[in-house]
């Protein structure tokens, strides 16, 4: 079985059209629901799914993503447990895809994808195009948390998700690059599909995105220096958005310049932050 463990906070049409893309799928799962909301919001989306599938309402009273998820994935059953985010949507058969690929290698202990965009392609962000073990050089453009599949065993082993990581926290971002990066310190195997998507809307640029920018950028750069990422790897991540910034400035879009800059600043203070041990195993 599948373990599907939903953080959320805020929305609840987005979560409906998620377990519509749920139902439609042919194999076994549950979803744990990690809830943050102060108000009983969800009731109503509970009583009407709770007999679909199995659904499990969980109250989370820390508003962080990865305090939900790992309130989650301490109640999971499924032997493989993934974390959709609460207004993603499932392809038909990719539960069935996930399941035959732990099936096929059973060392695979991670599983990741790409992040398609609602009206088809690949969504924002940077993704490799061919697929392959993950490594340290390119955990990178292999990882986003939405489409993270893993053993459940192991999951538990390495603490989780790191709860000063991630929404909610100072270092906004990269919490699942980190999470891979620890299983493959560990020794285990970590691999990228890029035909394993899962459908996502694409961050439109605002200036709420422009103000998170900074936090995300600092989730990046504390990964990438935590990991002991060699120059070669991180030094793109620096003069892109430099690059960006200034191109930016010459087409006269101030908003995006804003963007660059920005996410420039938090990658060079998350780089710069005091290092942090990694999580313990989680109960």
């Amino acid at each position: 079985m599948i373990s599907l463990i939903v953080a959320t906070r805020g929305r609840v049409a987005e979560i409906g059209a998620l377990f519509e893309s749920l139902a439609a799928q042919e194999q076994p799962f549950e979803v744990i629901l990690a809830d943050q909301n102060e108000d009983g919001r969800l009731g109503a989306l509970v009583s009407e799914w709770g007999d679909r599938f199995p659904l499990l309402h969980l109250r989370s009273e820390v508003a962080n993503a990865n305090a939900g998820r790992n309130l989650g994935l301490r109640h999971a059953r499924g032997e493989i447990v993934a974390f959709p985010d609460d207004d993603c949507l499932l392809k038909p058969g990719t539960l069935a895809q996930v399941r035959a690929a732990f099936a096929a290698d059973p060392r695979l202990a991670v599983l990741t994808g790409p992040a398609e965009a609602p009206e088809g392609g690949l969504g924002s962000g940077r993704w490799r195009s061919e697929g392959g073990p993950i490594t340290f050089a390119n955990a990178w453009t292999s990882v986003i948390e939405f489409n993270l599949w893993l053993r459940r065993d192991i999951a538990l082993a390495l603490g989780g998700f790191d709860e000063r990581m991630g929404p909610g926290t100072r270092f906004g971002s990269a919490e699942g690059n980190d999470l891979v990066c620890r299983a493959i310190a560990a020794g285990h195997a970590a691999r990228y599909e890029p035909g394993l998507r899962v459908v996502h809307p694409d961050k439109r640029l605002s200036p709420e995105a422009v103000a998170r920018a900074a936090r995300y950028g600092e989730g990046l750069g504390f990964a990438l220096r935590r990991h002991g990422v060699p120059a070669r790897i991180w030094a793109p991540f620096l003069y892109r958005p430099l690059a960006g910034a200034a191109l930016s400035l010459l087409r006269g879009r101030g908003l995006h310049a804003r963007y660059y800059l920005a996410t420039l600043r938090g990658r060079f203070a998350g780089m710069r932050a005091a290092p942090l041990p990694p999580p313990g195993p989680l109960a």
